[in-house]
């Protein structure tokens, strides 16, 4: 089984699809929170922080893992993109009348990037490009 998360996760020929899974998955996030009424339904399973630090981690570790180059420019495109994915996130939570727009999501998605990006450093072989 660690053969098969080494494959998914590090693997250079699969860069594209990791980075094509974090958009699927963002747009799922986005679509997913635009129903009326279905992020009160998720919220009876996990709160909004749970909910926000697990999306935007895992859409971390896709865009870190897709990414190519050094550690340090893998983990600016990883933050910068997920900083990016979540302002625009909240942003479309503005126009709907049933949403709230909030920036302290917007940090806790920030926050869960830069530790997602964090781990990563500690745990992926230093040579991976």
């Amino acid at each position: 089984m660690p053969a098969f998360f080494s494959l998914l996760l590090l693997d250079p020929k699969l860069r594209t699809a990791r980075r094509f899974c974090a958009i699927a998955f963002y747009l799922v996030i986005v679509i997913v929170g635009s129903i009326p009424g279905a992020r009160a339904e998720i919220g009876e399973y996990a709160p909004g922080v749970v909910l926000h630090s697990l999306a935007y981690a895992f859409l971390t570790v896709l865009w870190f893992t897709g990414s190519s180059g050094s550690m340090l420019a893998r983990t600016l495109k990883s933050l910068l993109t997920v900083a990016m994915m979540g302002a625009v996130d909240e942003l479309v939570q503005s126009f709907l009348p049933y949403r709230v727009a909030d920036v302290a999501d917007w940090a806790v998605d920030c926050t869960a990037a830069a530790v997602a990006c964090l781990l990563l450093w500690a745990l992926l072989p230093k040579t991976s490009s």
